[in-house]
């Protein structure tokens, strides 16, 4: 008896602890958490709103290290318990890879993805389509994740800009690009899925954030040309792990992004061509890479340490976590495991885009 009461009390004071963790990240403070999680070149994004919900956007690579990195920046940094909106941009395997095992640690409410449709290039199997999870949606271009309001907080909304290489109308009164669009230098077509990425945009008041999976280059041009369908924004997701088959200059000059941060490994991504982009782009303030480029050919490019989440090959995943205060004005970009840590001034004014977002 004695025994069975310590095992009830123990998993009553768990149970406690997994619901005061919860409302760690957002919730508590009414803070927009976001989560690079290093899954070594691969993709996973978690975002942690003011009213406590979860986004995730993919899962890394398969096997059991990815997804156990996401559980524990999800469970430990974050304090949430379930994800509540899993979008896969593609599928490849670095961005949905993970998928199948994250569900099995953490419950998955819903699942937005490409669904099957025709001419698909790649498909990610049958096992993936039957993952657990209460629905299951196919992103369009145009509509809104249905996310939550917290009461105190300024608004939030996440709008999909593109998928299956179809993107949003215009918005009534969008600006034309004509001046940026000039200098497009088209790249041989993409044949992979890739080109299908989903491509999200996140506001929360004016802080803006953008996130292009691995959409490639000459799909790049036309987010921005003739009509530039995102606007500016204050932080730019590197798209394609900073690969120079994407990050079309024209669309950092679009964006204007003040921190743009690259989900790339020690050997992958971070090319050249799109280190220079990024380096020619005068609105940027700061540049985060979750790896250190240690690429044996030679070609290495890198931002200062302080400014990369994991500097040795043989890494423990150490993530970039960003947090935007209550009413949106201001953020800081931290990597906790060494100390960095700093704010950035939301840009009040938007240029381009939907102008669909409420400011306050």
């Amino acid at each position: 008896m004695a025994r069975r009461f310590c095992c009830l009390l123990i998993l009553m004071l768990g149970l406690c602890c997994h619901a005061a963790g919860s409302a760690w990240a957002g919730e508590a403070d009414g803070h927009l958490d976001i989560f690079w999680v290093d899954v070594e070149g691969g993709a996973a994004t978690l975002i942690v709103t003011p009213a406590g919900e979860s986004v995730l956007i993919d899962t890394g690579n398969p096997g059991p290290r990815d997804p156990g990195r996401i559980v524990k920046v999800a469970t430990e940094a974050a304090g949430i318990r379930r994800i509540d909106h899993l979008i896969v941009t593609h599928y490849h395997r670095d961005h949905y890879g993970g998928a199948s095992a994250l569900a099995s640690m953490l419950p998955v409410k819903h699942i937005h993805d490409n669904g099957k449709f025709e001419g698909m290039p790649e498909s990610p199997g049958e096992a993936y389509f039957e993952i657990p999870s209460e629905e299951r949606h196919v992103v369009q271009p145009g509509e809104f994740l249905p996310l939550a309001q917290r009461e105190g907080a300024a608004n939030l909304r996440m709008l999909c800009l593109a998928a299956r290489q179809e993107f949003m109308d215009p918005p009534p009164g969008a600006d034309a690009n004509a001046t940026v669009c000039e200098g497009h230098r088209p790249k041989d077509r993409d044949g992979s899925d890739n080109a299908n990425s989903v491509v999200m945009l996140l506001a929360f008041g004016a802080f803006r954030f953008f996130d292009g999976g691995d959409l490639t280059w000459n799909q790049e041009h036309r987010l921005v040309c003739p009509v530039n369908l995102v606007g500016e924004v204050d932080v730019y997701q590197v798209t394609h792990h900073g690969l120079e088959s994407s990050n079309n200059p024209l669309v950092v000059r679009s964006l204007r992004p003040s921190v743009a941060i690259m989900n790339n490994g020690v050997t992958k991504g971070c090319s050249p061509e799109t280190f220079s982009t990024l380096q020619a782009a005068v609105s940027l303030e700061a540049m985060y890479q979750v790896h250190k480029n240690l690429r044996p050919d030679g070609v290495i490019n890198n931002v200062e340490d302080a400014f990369i989440a994991n500097l040795e090959q043989d890494c423990e995943g150490h993530y970039i976590h960003l947090s935007v205060v209550p009413d949106g004005t201001s953020y800081t970009v931290s990597i906790p495991a060494h100390g960095h840590e700093k704010t950035f001034a939301t840009r009040p004014i938007k240029l381009g885009g939907p102008r669909i977002w409420p400011d306050a």
